[in-house]
């Protein structure tokens, strides 16, 4: 099996730029390979895990779907991390017989514990830290619409959660502006998150305004437990998107709550491209597993 040296993919800004900018590229490739139904086999011999060690299908569907279209072989491990065995005895085990790990698990921690120990790559397809697929399978259609995602300013009106968090790393390491939108009590204030990189281009602000010239702005679900009234000002509506940019591109983060985060006729606008920008999580997802591929040996 191949050394995983540096091919994990646990935090977004775990790749340069440049790999990045290559993925992302091939991501474009493959959207159009996957049109054609001629999917090319740069998968074929390789045996991947699946570990879904918590809920939700769209990405994990995605990883299974990509890998046998490439030709590769997926297995659905029913292990857990964090159970009785041990997470260095599991990825000895896991070593033995795959080339590659992909995991959803609620723990980042314990992700990176299961890198720390495997000799194959891992992949994060979810933690509630972060969820690096999905911001690289939405920052492929953005790249696949505009043609290039250098010096955009994406607009997060969200909760500090995995799916901002996400954008927050992806600004470490791309030539992007990140700016949080909503109210303080919910704002990103982790110092050893915020403090890790000084390559760090991300902002916070309480004022909707800065949606108005937003080239990319993305929603996530409202913090649990709070009077609906407390994030009612940072609903994205039809009427709020009329304000921004004749080519802004809206994404929000499903599962949607209409009614909260947006307003049914937000969900209708022109400028929310929800179906088709998740469409490219399947499309980034093949690629980033190819580009692994193309460095390892099976």
């Amino acid at each position: 099996m191949a050394v995983s040296a540096g091919l994990d993919f646990l935090e977004f800004h775990d790749l340069s730029a440049d790999a990045i900018a290559a993925i992302l590229d091939r991501a474009g490739v493959l959207a159009e390979a996957w049109r054609e139904r001629q999917m090319p086999k740069s998968l074929e011999g390789r045996r991947i895990a699946l570990i879904v060690d918590e809920g939700g299908w769209r990405n994990t569907t995605a990883f299974d779907l990509g890998i046998q279209a490439m030709g590769g072989i997926c297995a659905h491990v029913p292990a857990s991390l964090g159970g009785r065995e041990t997470i260095a005895d599991l990825a000895g085990y896991l070593d033995n017989w795959f080339d590659m790990i992909v995991v959803r698990t609620p723990e980042l921690a314990s992700l990176r514990e299961l890198a720390a120990h495997a000799q194959v790559p891992v992949i994060n397809a979810r933690t509630r830290s972060n969820h690096p697929c999905e911001t690289l399978g939405d920052l492929a259609y953005i790249r696949a619409k505009r043609g290039g995602i250098e010096g955009l300013k994406i607009v997060g009106v969200a909760p500090d959660a995995n799916i901002l968090r996400s954008w927050v790393e992806a600004s470490i390491s791309l030539p992007i502006e990140v700016v949080q939108v909503y109210p303080d009590d919910w704002h990103v204030a982790d110092p050893a998150f915020l403090n890790r990189s000084p390559g760090l281009n991300f902002g916070l602000s309480t004022d909707m305004g800065e949606v108005e010239d937003a080239d990319v702005i993305f929603t996530d679900s409202w913090p649990g437990g709070v009077a609906e009234s407390t994030p009612a000002d940072y609903r994205i509506s039809a009427a709020v998107l009329d304000r921004c940019r004749p080519d802004a591109i809206f994404i929000p983060c499903p599962p949607v709550a209409r009614g909260q985060e947006v307003t049914v006729d937000a969900m209708t606008h022109a400028a929310c491209q929800s179906a088709p920008a998740k469409a490219f999580l399947l499309h980034a997802q093949n690629a980033l597993m190819e580009w692994i591929a193309g460095r390892t040996k099976a």
